[in-house]
């Protein structure tokens, strides 16, 4: 038995068996996924995993470095990239969001560390139940937005946290929960 929001559809099948809840140590790839889950407010996780690819060739394989000199010419080209979701609002914030995870590393913070800190350093098994945000996520969420993050709000980082294994929120009959 899995999740059931990966049961009856193949994207969110694969997804699921093989990336959701992992947990994930490596700082870009947090970004990545903090960023598209910023993408994804307002819309079903499904057209964001279909539009992943796009995303990623439009957004620079998400190199935060590349991506922080991004301009107003690539936010007019992103604005004009049927492939990707074209709200102005959430290209400015990734594109300030490369900026933030810059001025960081610059200062000798790796974005996993920060992350995985305020998460305690390890996976968190959560209750397999339907929640929108925590104490922890509104936590990691004003530490974010201090550093400059933008739609980042509690519910986006819980369902970010969940995607990236910061909390095992795998169904308690779930095959992958133990696995995880």
């Amino acid at each position: 038995m899995r999740c059931h929001w990966a049961e009856s559809d193949p994207l969110m099948q694969q997804y699921h068996d093989t990336e959701w809840g992992v947990p994930e140590r490596d700082s870009r790839a947090l970004w990545e996924k903090l960023m598209l889950d910023g993408f994804q407010a307002g819309l079903s996780w499904r057209t964001i995993l279909k539009k992943r690819e796009a995303f990623r060739e439009a957004f620079a394989g998400f190199d935060p470095a590349r991506v922080a000199r991004f301009g107003e010419r690539d936010v007019k080209r992103l604005l004009a990239d049927a492939g990707i979701v074209r709200s102005r609002a959430k290209i400015e914030a990734t594109i300030h969001g490369a900026r933030v995870y810059v001025e960081m590393a610059e200062a000798g913070e790796e974005f996993s560390g920060f992350v995985w800190q305020l998460a305690g350093g390890r996976p968190i098994r959560g209750p397999g139940t339907a929640v929108a945000k925590t104490p922890l996520s509104e936590q990691i969420s004003k530490e974010l937005k201090l550093r400059g993050f933008k739609f980042v709000g509690p519910t986006i980082v819980y369902a970010w946290m969940q995607a990236v294994g910061i909390v095992n929120d795998h169904a308690p009959k779930c095959f992958r929960r133990r696995e995880v």
